[in-house]
């Protein structure tokens, strides 16, 4: 008796709209048949059907790359967005900066013990010593 396998996981299954395509493929081949075919139609005369053929091919392959490519669940438009956010727009090396608490509530009573003292000497980058 043949069986059919039942994928656990549920999330990896897209939705087929028609000729088993998603709703995203089917866009992305028709812009590219939009934009392919009248490229090659009105290129012909001019370049002959080998450099028109090749312009056409040039113009739809990154519609089909969009289209079919996908890693780790993302779609090829967030992987080049990311990798150019990452690569460009950001800078190599972030330094990590942070509020150090404890040292604001040092430096404050420092100020506050100066005033109490009439003294115009700051407590410094060291813990001050009470045992004077």
């Amino acid at each position: 008796m043949p069986y059919v396998k039942i994928p656990r996981d549920l999330s990896n299954i897209r939705t087929k709209i028609a000729l088993n395509l998603t709703m995203r493929q089917l866009i992305c081949f028709g812009t590219a048949a939009a934009i392919g075919i009248p490229t090659y139609i009105f290129t012909r005369g001019a370049i002959g059907n080998n450099g028109a053929a090749l312009l056409m091919i040039g113009l739809m392959l990154p519609f089909f790359f969009i289209a079919m490519y996908e890693k780790n669940g993302q779609p090829a438009e967030k992987i080049l967005r990311n990798f150019i956010r990452a690569r460009f727009i950001w800078p190599d090396k972030r330094v990590y900066r942070t509020d150090n608490f404890y040292e604001a509530i040092r430096k404050e009573g420092c100020v506050i013990e100066a005033k109490g003292k009439a003294e115009t000497k700051a407590c410094g980058g060291k813990p001050h010593d009470n045992k004077k």
